[in-house]
């Protein structure tokens, strides 16, 4: 897997991660929904950790900055 998201991409997804997160546990967002922005949370999480995105693959998509 070659990495095709960059540092700003990344800190967005994270961000939103939490954000959905935060809303979740303070009962903001509840039932179904609750439920499908945590799902999308764990994947926003874990595409950021490793920089990679399998939606932007078909694509061609590439968010890092070249040089």
């Amino acid at each position: 897997m070659k990495k095709n998201m960059g540092t700003t991409d990344r800190l967005i997804r994270f961000m939103l991660a939490l954000l959905f997160i935060s809303l979740f546990f303070a009962d903001i967002i509840t039932g179904t929904l609750g439920i499908i922005l945590m799902a999308i949370s764990l994947i926003f999480v874990g595409t950021s950790f490793i920089g990679f995105c399998p939606l932007y693959a078909p694509f061609k998509l590439n968010t890092i900055k070249r040089k």
